[in-house]
C-alpha cells in the first residue's frame, strides 16, 4: 500500500531531492495530514531534528490527532521515543541509534528501524553520512526487534525515477518477518501495485506533492474486481463498527471521495453519487480501507441527518442495534422530549444526571452476580451516553480518545483518586 509522507523542514512541509535540495515547499502540514489520513498510515519525518538544527515537535504533535502517523527524524534515545509513543504515534522511526539496546526496551510492534542508503551503504545524521555497515547487516543484527524496516535509495529520492523492483525483493527477503516499506523514487501506480503483491509498502512524496499520481490512483491500482464494469464492493461503516450498508465505488468516485472527504460513490444506474447532495444525509468520510484480498472497500464515515438508508433509517438493515442505536434514539429525544419526562429532566437538570451517574456507578462497582453486573452496566451505559449527547459528544470522539490511550507506553501507577483530587 501506499504511505503519503510529510516532510517538515523550518516548519513547513518540504520535499528534497537526494535528502539536500529543496524542490517545492507545500505550506502547512496539518491540511496534508487530514487529506492523507483519509487512506491510513501517513509518515511525518523532521528534517530539522534528524541533521540537529532544532526541532518541528510542536507543529508534529497535533498531526496526531488528524492521521494515524509514524514519526521519524532525530529520535535517538528512549526518552524521545517513548514520548511519541505517549504522544500517540502509531509507529515511530529509529535510524542509527537504533541499537539492540535501544530496542529492546521498546514495543518492537511499534518501532521501524530507518536504513538510509547510498550504493548499499546505511547513512546517518540526515543523509550525511556513511557508517560503513550495508542493509542486509544492519538488518541481521537488529533481526526480531523491531516490527519493520523503512529503507530510503536516497539516490532516487526526489527524482521521481521509478523503483528498483528486484531491489525492494531482495530486501523483502532479508527483512524476514519484518514489514518492509520502501522509498525513493516511486514515479507509477503499477509499482504501488507491484510492490502490494510482494507484501511491501511505499513511502511516496515527491509524486503526490507534484500531482504525478493520485492517492485514489495508488489505492485503485491495488485493486481488482471481477465485475464487468469494474467497480468494487464498498462496505460503509461508522467507526463503531456499525455496517450502514453497501454501495460499489470506481477510480472516478473514490478520486472525488478522497478529494473531498466526503461520502461519494458510483451509482450502478446515475453515474456518480455524493451521498447526502440531494437528501441531506450526507457523510464525512473518515478513512478508506483495503480488504486482504484487495478486492472490497471499506468507507469509514460520518453519517449525518437521519441516517445511510433512503427509507430514512439508521442503516439499509434497519435502526441501529446496541450503543449506536441507544445513541441515536437519545439524540432523537434531546430534540423531541417533552417538558417533564425523565428523558428531559436528565438533559436539562445536570445535577439530577450528575447524581444517577455516582449511585450507578456505586451500583456496579458492588455488583456480584454476571445478572447484576449486566444490569448495573446496562444502567450506567445508559447515563453516561446521556451525559455524552447533552453536551453534543460524538461517540467516534470518545473512541478516538481511547485509541490515543491505548498507545501509551508510559503506565501510570492507577491508584484511585482522593475525593476532590483533579485529573
Amino acid at each position: 500500500m501506499i504511505i503519503p509522507s510529510i516532510d517538515i523542514q523550518d516548519g513547513q512541509v518540504v520535499q528534497l531531492i537526494g535528502g539536500r535540495d529543496k524542490a517545492l515547499a507545500a505550506g502547512d502540514p496539518q491540511p496534508w495530514a487530514r487529506r492523507f489520513g483519509r487512506t491510513g498510515l501517513t509518515a511525518v519525518v523532521d528534517l530539522d531534528a534528524a541533521i540537529g538544527r532544532g526541532d518541528n515537535a510542536d507543529l508534529i504533535a497535533p498531526l496526531l490527532r488528524l492521521a494515524p502517523c509514524t514519526v521519524g527524524g532525530g529520535i535517538r534515545d528512549l526518552h524521545s521515543a517513548r514520548g511519541w509513543l505517549d504522544r500517540g504515534a502509531a509507529r515511530i522511526v529509529i535510524g542509527t541509534a537504533a541499537t539492540p539496546e535501544l530496542l529492546r526496551q521498546l514495543p518492537s510492534d511499534r518501532v521501524i528501524v530507518a536504513l538510509d542508503t547510498l550504493n548499499d551503504e546505511v547513512l546517518s545524521h540526515g543523509w550525511r553520512r556513511g557508517t560503513g555497515s550495508s542493509i542486509q547487516t544492519r538488518m541481521q543484527e537488529l533481526a526480531g526487534l523491531a516490527g519493520g524496516f523503512l529503507v530510503t535509495d536516497v539516490a532516487r529520492e526526489g527524482r521521481l525515477e521509478g523503483l528498483d523492483l528486484a531491489w525492494a525483493r531482495d530486501l523483502s527477503a532479508a527483512a524476514g518477518e519484518a514489514d518492509l516499506i520502501v522509498a525513493g523514487g516511486v514515479a507509477d501506480v503499477a509499482e504501488i501495485a507491484a510492490l502490494d503483491k510482494l507484501g511491501i509498502d511505499a513511502q511516496v512524496g515527491m509524486a503526490l506533492y507534484t500531482g504525478h499520481f493520485h492517492e485514489a490512483d495508488a489505492l485503485a491500482a491495488c485493486l481488482s474486481s471481477d465485475r464487468q464494469d469494474g467497480l468494487w464492493p464498498t462496505i460503509v461503516a461508522e467507526d463503531s463498527g456499525e455496517v450502514l450498508g453497501m454501495a460499489w465505488s470506481n477510480r472516478e468516485s473514490l478520486r472525488r471521495a478522497l478529494d473531498t472527504g466526503r461520502g461519494v460513490y458510483w451509482s450502478r444506474r446515475r453515474g456518480l453519487w455524493i451521498k447526502g447532495e440531494t437528501s441531506g444525509d450526507g457523510q464525512i468520510l473518515k478513512r478508506v480501507d483495503l480488504d486482504c484480498d484487495r478486492d472490497c472497500l471499506r468507507f469509514t464515515v460520518q453519517q449525518q441527518g437521519r441516517g445511510f438508508c433512503h427509507q430514512g433509517t439508521t442503516t439499509c438493515f434497519g435502526s441501529g442495534r446496541g450503543i449506536a442505536g441507544l445513541i441515536a434514539r437519545l439524540q432523537a429525544r434531546l430534540a423531541a422530549a417533552p417538558t417533564g419526562s425523565y428523558t428531559r429532566r436528565l438533559l436539562d437538570e445536570p445535577e439530577l444526571l450528575a447524581a444517577k451517574l455516582k449511585e450507578e456507578a456505586g451500583e456496579l462497582a458492588s455488583a456480584e452476580t454476571e445478572a447484576e453486573v449486566i444490569h448495573e452496566t446496562a444502567d450506567l451505559l445508559y447515563f453516561a451516553l446521556t451525559a455524552m449527547v447533552r453536551s453534543g459528544v460524538r461517540l467516534d470522539q470518545v473512541t478516538a480518545e481511547l485509541d490515543r490511550r491505548a498507545l501509551t507506553v508510559s503506565r501510570r501507577p492507577g491508584n484511585a483518586k482522593q475525593a476532590g483530587e483533579s485529573r
